[in-house]
């Protein structure tokens, strides 16, 4: 008998935990984690910044852009598995080091691209009236211009510097890298603005915005202490795919020749000094072209994970 009745308290109190309320930060993890794809694509990512963080240590960065025509061209095996480029530099090496500074753009270009939207759309959003009208129409007038055409009229002027290079955390890298993530986060931030500017329009009639008015709150307290917080969904979501699109921008503005320049590798330039035996030397764009799209394809599992995870109607 006391055996069944300590049974039967362990399952009442099992329901009971069950019924007590969660916190959304509980609820979101949650889905989350149910969500087989944006997992796979957690650990896709984590997988690949292992692979350019750890496989640092078996590799220098004067190794990975030390030359040696003797070895030019050697398909992949032991020595060199991924093989070597024109100039016998290692392929492998040379996406690890590639890998550090194409995901090291995505992540400052998509700051950068967050922080200019978030703000755009709260201040859009919560002034309204001029201030609202003239970053509407700044917004419409930058996306009336192709972006691979503003890409490359603003990369134009990387042929200029392409040979200057700065030190930073340590290390030698072209010049050229900061201005190509300052272009990508000048030129991807109208759609977030967008989205923040449409759900201030509709939080700053809430009633706790009435409420903190009425309290005597400021406009700064008001907008980051109380409309923001509640925009964190759909900014996080953009974060995330955001990093991406940077990835791919840079990787095709590296393709074409304008994005950043050699010595400094990523997977972009990897694959720009493959393209002209795309053909005949396959192991010289499979590896960079495989870690990007490996890449992108984790960054877009993982957005539509967190998309659902947030979204109210998820019953997941």
């Amino acid at each position: 008998m006391a055996t069944a009745t300590q049974t039967q308290t362990g399952v009442i109190n099992l329901q009971e935990e069950r019924r007590q309320p969660q916190s959304m930060t509980r609820i979101v993890v949650r889905r989350f984690f149910a969500h087989r794809m944006a997992v796979f694509g957690l650990i896709l990512l984590v997988l690949i910044v292992l692979y350019v963080t750890v496989g640092a240590a078996f590799f220098s960065e004067d190794y990975a852009n030390k030359t040696n025509v003797r070895s030019k061209f050697e398909a992949p095996g032991a020595e060199f598995p991924f093989g070597t480029d024109s100039v016998g530099r290692d392929v492998m090496a040379r996406t690890i080091y590639g890998g550090q500074i194409s995901l090291a753009i995505g992540v400052v270009a998509m700051s950068i691209s967050v922080t200019l939207g978030t703000l755009v759309g709260l201040a859009a959003g919560y002034f309204g009236g001029l201030v609202d009208a003239i970053l509407m129409r700044l917004v419409e007038a930058i996306l009336t211009i192709p972006l691979l055409i503003l890409l490359l009229l603003l990369s134009r002027a990387l042929m200029e510097i392409s040979s200057a290079t700065t030190v930073i955390l340590g290390r030698e890298i072209s010049v050229t890298v900061v201005v190509i993530v300052i272009i990508i986060g000048l030129t991807s931030w109208m759609g977030l603005s967008r989205i923040v500017r449409s759900m201030v329009l509709s939080l700053k009639e809430q009633e706790f915005v009435v409420a903190a008015h009425s309290m005597g709150a400021g406009k700064a307290r008001i907008i980051f202490g109380h409309i923001l917080p509640n925009c964190i969904a759909p900014i996080l979501v953009s974060a995330t795919l955001e990093v991406g699109v940077a990835i791919v921008i840079e990787a095709a503005l590296s393709f074409l020749g304008f994005g950043v320049m050699p010595p400094t590798a990523t997977w972009g330039n990897i694959l720009n000094g493959a393209r002209q035996s795309i053909d005949d030397l396959w192991w010289l764009w499979v590896a960079p072209g495989a870690l990007i799209m490996a890449t992108v394809l984790a960054i877009n599992f993982i957005g539509d994970g967190l998309r659902d995870a947030f979204d109210p109607r998820s019953i997941k």
